[in-house]
C-alpha cells in the first residue's frame, strides 16, 4: 500500500492540470492561483467544517483581506473556489480512460466488471486526494451532487445500459431494469474496491486480493443470471 500512496498525484500537480483545460474560458491571475491551490489543499486534508480563510491566505502567502475582497465568508469562499473546482475536476479525472473502457465491446459482462475493477483501481490510486473531496464532501453539497449528476452519472449510465442491455439481449443476464443491474453490481465493485483499500496493505488481515476480486465478480454474476 505504501508504494501505491506513494504514487498519488500531488494537489498543486492535478489543479494545474485542471486549469489548463479551464484556459480558454478563464485565465486566473498568478494570486488567485495561489488561492485556489491552498483552499483546495486544505479542503482535501481538512474537509470543509475544519478549514479557515486565515490558514488559506497563510499557504497562499496571500493577506486575509484579499480573500474577503472576493468572498463575504468561509461557505462562499469554499463553496465559489471548490464546487466549480470539483465540478471540472472530476468530471475528465473520472471519466478519463473510462470512456474507453465504457466504450470497448466485450463478449461478456464478466469481462466488463474486469475491465472496470483494473481501470478505478489505477485511477484511485494515483487520484486518492480527490476521491477524498468528493466522498468526504458531496453528501452535504447539493451543488456538487448536480454537477456529478450532470457531468457523470447521467454519461456513466448511458453507456452501461447499452453493455447491460447487450448482455440481457444474448440472455446472459436477468431481464430487470438495467439501472437495478447497474447499481447493484457498482455496490459490489465499490464495496471490493474500498475493502481493498482499508484492509488489502495490513499484515493482521489476511487479505487475498485475487481471490476477493474474483469472489466478488462471481457474486455479481450468481446474482443477475437469468
Amino acid at each position: 500500500m505504501s508504494n501505491r500512496m506513494e504514487e498519488q498525484e500531488p494537489v498543486e500537480k492535478w489543479l494545474q492540470e485542471l486549469l489548463k483545460l479551464d484556459e480558454a474560458e478563464h485565465s486566473m491571475t498568478e494570486k488567485q492561483l495561489k488561492i485556489v491551490q491552498a483552499a483546495a489543499d486544505i479542503f482535501a486534508q481538512k474537509g470543509f467544517a475544519a478549514s479557515s480563510t486565515s490558514e488559506i491566505a497563510q499557504r497562499a502567502g496571500v493577506a486575509e483581506g484579499t480573500i474577503f475582497r472576493h468572498y463575504k465568508t468561509k461557505k462562499d469562499l469554499l463553496l465559489s473556489i471548490v464546487t466549480p473546482v470539483m465540478a471540472k475536476l472530476i468530471a475528465p479525472f473520472v471519466l478519463r480512460d473510462f470512456n474507453k473502457v465504457l466504450d470497448s465491446k466485450y463478449d461478456s459482462y464478466d469481462q466488463l466488471l474486469r475491465a472496470i475493477i483494473v481501470n478505478r483501481i489505477e485511477f484511485l490510486e494515483k487520484h486518492m486526494q480527490i476521491f477524498k473531496i468528493f466522498i468526504q464532501e458531496i453528501p452535504f453539497h447539493p451543488d456538487l451532487q448536480e454537477q456529478f449528476q450532470k457531468l457523470i452519472l447521467s454519461k456513466v449510465l448511458e453507456k452501461l445500459t447499452v453493455s447491460v442491455e447487450k448482455f440481457q439481449r444474448d440472455g446472459s443476464l436477468i431481464g430487470w431494469s438495467p439501472l437495478t443491474i447497474i447499481r447493484l453490481s457498482v455496490s459490489s465493485l465499490i464495496g471490493y474496491v474500498l475493502a481493498r483499500t482499508l484492509f488489502g496493505a495490513k499484515d493482521s488481515v489476511n487479505w487475498d486480493d485475487e481471490a476477493e476480486r474474483e469472489a466478488t465478480i462471481t457474486f455479481i454474476l450468481k446474482g443477475l443470471a437469468p
